[in-house]
């Protein structure tokens, strides 16, 4: 491979507007393998500028860096991805956020009826919670702990 395929880590940093050192982060926990120089500098390939960008988008739709690298880990080393590769990335992480979005429909749902009422108290509350069930369950917020 031609040495000017290869960015060096600054390079990579300017192009995907990361700090060297979450590069280097991301690099620790497996989702970008650089290769070395002669010297022993990390050399990266042009196609992990868009691994990292996937990780940004990933990160900011509240994927855990675990769900990222199984994500990361279906695409080919040593190439860009194609579109094919990123569909199917795609479409595994809309089952992810979509049941993300049901826990907090069902979350804000329960929050509206158990505080809704101004009450602020399971103990006391009548509707939602009479004569304390819930706290035969355990301490805290039973109804949306417990699901």
């Amino acid at each position: 491979m031609a040495q000017t395929a290869l960015l060096s880590i600054g390079d990579l940093a300017a192009r995907t507007g990361l700090s060297v050192s979450a590069i280097r982060f991301y690099e620790e926990k497996g989702l970008v393998h650089p290769l070395r120089s002669r010297g022993g500098q990390r050399r990266f390939l042009r196609s992990d500028i868009r691994r990292l960008s996937f990780v940004l988008i990933a990160q900011q739709l509240g994927l855990s860096i675990g769900e990222i690298e199984a994500q990361l880990a279906k695409l080919p080393q040593g190439r860009a991805p194609t579109q094919r590769d990123w569909t199917r990335i795609s479409k595994a992480i809309r089952g992810t956020i979509d049941a993300r979005i049901a826990e907090l429909e069902r979350t804000r749902d329960r929050l509206d009826g158990c505080i809704g009422c101004g009450c602020l108290s399971l103990k006391k509350c009548r509707l939602y919670n009479p004569e304390d069930r819930a706290g035969i369950r355990g301490p805290g917020p039973r109804h949306l702990i417990d699901g």
